[in-house]
């Protein structure tokens, strides 16, 4: 009986606490890719966001802790369309960026900041609404490329952001999608970019912009979430 008692107490941790094992970038990884839902997603970015928030009470210097954290106050904007997190988030890249401008991470998420609300905005409203300028994002791109140490998600990230961007730049994109297949995986994002880039790169050989475009739209972080 006392046997049945503690399993029926670990069981019911477990299922309170599905992610417990999981770090904060799982999470979000996971959020990003796997979620089909707004309420799912929201609800694995909040548990992400608490794990980063823990994590910089422990050490308020845990430069992952505060790439994960800016990126869940990213997406939680991304998901409730709410500007203050957004703004919030940017921010939070900018610091990380300027505290080191060879995190390639950091300038991947300024990038991802200000071309993705280009792309879902378009430039005039993206920078009246949220100063967000297609020239800076493309410099934190380069730079993301240039610092990525041969993993597949920079490049990958930078062909999807620049199809959407361009659907006439078939062949910039091509190059990328290409380095991208080619990459290092190092984490479980690059894994799936790189998965996702060749699913891409067969419309960009055949000179398919505007498909490949629409696919990188699906394939990119929440890109398949039910409206």
């Amino acid at each position: 009986m006392r046997k049945a008692m503690m399993l029926s107490a670990a069981l019911a941790v477990c299922v309170a606490s599905p992610a417990a094992a999981q770090s904060a970038r799982e999470m979000l990884v996971s959020a990003a890719f796997s979620a089909r839902e707004r309420l799912g997603a929201l609800a694995s970015v909040g548990a992400a966001l608490v794990s980063a928030e823990a994590a910089l009470a422990r050490d308020p210097q845990d430069r992952e802790a505060r790439m994960q954290r800016a990126l869940a106050i990213g997406y939680r904007g991304k998901l409730k369309r709410g500007r203050a997190d957004v703004q919030a988030a940017r921010k939070q890249f900018e610091t990380l960026v300027q505290a080191n401008p060879r995190d390639a991470e950091a300038q991947m998420a300024l990038a991802g900041w200000h071309l993705g609300a280009i792309v879902e905005l378009g430039p005039l409203m993206a920078r009246t609404a949220l100063g967000a300028r297609k020239e800076r994002g493309l410099k934190a791109l380069d730079a993301a490329l240039a610092a990525g140490g041969g993993r597949a998600v920079f490049p990958a990230f930078a062909s999807f952001n620049r199809i959407q961007l361009d659907p006439g730049d078939v062949a910039g994109a091509r190059v990328l999608a290409e380095a991208a297949v080619r990459g290092r995986v190092a984490r479980p994002e690059d894994a799936i970019m790189k998965r996702h880039a060749a699913q891409v790169l067969p419309l960009l050989r055949s000179g398919n912009g505007k498909a490949a475009a629409a696919m990188a739209d699906k394939l990119m972080p929440f890109g398949r979430l039910a409206n």
